[in-house]
């Protein structure tokens, strides 16, 4: 098969590298290089140094709207186009070139979570399990049907960035799974989504980031874990800016403001919330590096006897 891959982020490399498995990757898409980094330095993306790595042909287009970039691809003659978190906008005169059309790797059970987050969003919804798709590509946004899917529970303590990773290795599984059987001939009947249960995971804004000690502390401690590594929760916390990389919620009564100073100790630092307390055991101070609860407290000698 001649195969084109499109993707850009970190996510998609382990699908790259199961699409390339038998050199039928023919070239890669990828987003042009952005600025990057404290020195704003231009940067490459994961899947373009992946598909340099690996002597594969890297294009990239500015827009697949363009005839030109439609032409440059339909020159490529590719059978299938492979799509993981490629980040820009198929039209429909593309998801017509490939031969077997277009395919989707997406990081859950559709049709709960299309777009842009869906990892961090069933996290912070509070899903007991997600997964990872293969989806047949339609014009409308992750409405395509399902070829193949994998489910996976999601663990009490799981951050955004481990199972960001877990669905990474998840979606190269099922991606290298339906290669097999469309080389075989053994393609499945692509099921369509049904039309209850769709949800929509929105792109992450750091605004979003600013936790709201009167919301319940379960969910809380659930957005702190959904936003590990970004854009990582932060609040006000006796007086300081802190940014929160880990916490637990408590099923502990009070009667106090939310956002009070509960008590500090070695264990955590406990902030009152509108139900519950927000235990917060992993912390960064502004301009430093993440610490725990009890290097916090070290440095903040006037709240060790808090509460």
């Amino acid at each position: 098969m001649r195969i084109v891959f499109a993707g850009t982020p970190e996510f998609a490399v382990p699908s790259l590298r199961a699409a390339a498995q038998r050199n039928e990757v023919v070239a890669v898409y990828t987003q042009p290089d952005r600025p990057a980094g404290r020195g704003r330095g231009v940067a490459m993306s994961p899947v373009k140094l992946e598909a340099i790595a690996r002597g594969i042909p890297v294009f990239q287009p500015e827009t697949l709207r363009d005839p030109a970039a439609q032409d440059q691809l339909r020159a490529l003659q590719p059978d299938l186009l492979v799509v993981v978190a490629y980040g820009l906008i198929l039209p429909k005169a593309v998801l017509a070139i490939p031969t077997y059309g277009c395919w989707n790797v997406h990081a859950s059970l559709l049709p709960r979570w299309r777009g842009a987050a869906p990892i961090q969003r069933a996290i912070q919804a509070g899903d007991a399990g997600t997964g990872v798709c293969l989806m047949r590509m339609e014009a409308g946004l992750d409405t395509g049907p399902v070829l193949l899917s994998q489910a996976t529970p999601i663990g009490a303590e799981e951050t955004g960035g481990q199972l960001h990773d877990r669905l990474a290795e998840l979606g190269a599984q099922v991606l290298a799974d339906g290669l097999g059987l469309l080389r075989a001939g053994l393609l499945p009947v692509p099921q369509p989504q049904p039309a209850e249960g769709v949800t929509y995971a929105h792109k992450l804004d750091k605004a979003e980031a600013r936790l709201d000690w009167t919301r319940p502390a379960a969910e809380l401690a659930r957005t702190v874990r959904a936003f590990n590594p970004w854009p990582v929760a932060e609040a006000q916390v006796a007086g300081e800016r802190l940014r929160i990389h880990g916490a637990v919620a408590l099923e502990q009564a009070h009667d106090a403001v939310p956002g009070t100073l509960l008590g500090a100790s070695r264990d955590g630092i406990d902030i009152a919330c509108g139900e519950g307390v927000l235990r917060l055991r992993v912390v960064q101070r502004d301009g430093g590096r993440a610490i725990t609860a009890a290097d916090w407290l070290n440095a903040r000698r006037d709240l060790a006897r808090a509460g």
